[in-house]
């Protein structure tokens, strides 16, 4: 204590210990905050995406089960590994770029 303070007996005197306690809490409190804030954005993210890359795939393949492709004339879509990649990667607009390149002959 210091010299003030040993007369005042409700002197709020603090040990700098507990203030650097105190501040590393704090600290501690506040970056959990932060990756808790970046986690919950990344999982938002990450749902968006999967849902994105079901109807992707779901859509390659309602194509494939009522051959419409087969309607413009051209062969169904091969289910191999790549177009399911690009499905899955792509979404529905990756199902899209499937089809119009079948339709040009392209097949992936």
């Amino acid at each position: 204590m210091t010299a003030a303070c040993q007369t005042q007996p409700e002197c709020p005197y603090i040990p700098a210990t507990h203030l650097l306690i105190m501040l590393g809490l704090i600290l501690a409190i506040i970056l959990a905050v932060v990756v808790a804030a970046v986690i919950y954005y990344l999982l938002r993210k990450a749902v968006v995406l999967l849902i994105n890359a079901l109807v992707g795939l779901i859509t390659l393949f309602l194509l494939n089960q009522l051959h419409v492709m087969s309607w413009f004339g051209a062969p169904d879509i091969t289910i191999s590994p790549a177009t399911v990649i690009v499905c899955a990667f792509g979404g529905l607009p990756g199902a899209i770029i499937l089809v119009l390149l079948a339709l040009a002959g392209i097949t992936v």
